[in-house]
């Protein structure tokens, strides 16, 4: 049984899907968990009754937020999910409105939270999970510039990792890339696109793609990667639904 009752944990982009997953997870292993996304959310109650959910309705990319919320939460675990769902087009039918959302979105969100973990600085012993996409290694010529969007994530990620070893922060960052998960908002509409693109009926594409993530089995993946050794912990993984699997 996990026991996280010690570790406040901000949830980035909590209100659905992975998110949603993940926050709920948290609070199950028993963390006190800050549910942050831009609509309010309803989360069922900790079957241990142990952990907690308190909402907090706020833009992650407003670079005042993070802040704000370090300031009064204290964190010792942060995991970024938000983010933007990408227009699913091809890229000559893609204004640049279309094509850079990600950009404007996901990876703002990353640099502001990063940055403030950084500066703040986080406190010693600290988890930051931040997560991207599959995305990031394989392309998506469907969505635009989300694939490059998730690769700067994966970069910065990096990067703070290297400025917080610079610093002897004592904080350990990874991140995570989920390949497809139908049950969320993004990858549904992925994943009936792809279908199409291929001229497959929708199952047989699921089918063809492996073991399939859910909310749940990325929850669970994550509160094992929060209580992971430090020296333990890789760079980067993907996520499926068999679970993660390191980088190199």
């Amino acid at each position: 049984m996990s026991d996280l009752s010690d570790r406040t944990t901000i949830v980035v982009g909590a209100s659905r899907g992975l998110g949603h997953g993940i926050a709920t997870a948290f609070a199950e292993a028993g963390a006190p968990v800050v549910a942050v996304s831009r609509t309010a959310a309803v989360f069922p109650e900790p079957a241990t009754g142990s952990g907690s959910l308190v909402s907090e309705v706020a833009d992650a990319g407003d670079a005042t937020v993070a802040a704000r919320l370090f300031e009064q939460y204290d964190p010792t675990v942060v995991v970024l999910v938000a983010g933007a769902s990408p227009y699913m087009r091809p890229l000559q039918e893609h204004t640049w409105e279309t094509f850079s959302v990600n950009w404007e979105t996901d990876v703002r969100i990353a640099f502001h939270w990063l940055r403030e973990i950084l500066l703040e600085p986080m406190r010693p012993g600290g988890r930051v999970i931040v997560v991207s996409s599959g995305a990031a290694l394989a392309g998506s010529p469907l969505s635009g510039g989300y694939a490059g969007a998730k690769a700067t994530q994966r970069f910065i990620t990096d990067y703070a990792r290297g400025e917080a070893q610079r610093a002897d922060l004592d904080l350990t960052f990874t991140a995570v890339l989920p390949r497809f998960a139908p049950e969320t908002r993004v990858g549904h509409s992925a994943v009936r696109a792809y279908a199409a693109r291929a001229g497959q009926p929708l199952d047989q594409f699921l089918r063809q793609a492996g073991p399939l993530l859910t909310p749940q089995i990325a929850g669970a993946a994550l509160v094992d990667l929060a209580e992971t050794k430090p020296a333990d912990v890789a760079n980067a993984y993907v996520l499926n639904g068999a679970g993660l699997q390191k980088l190199p």
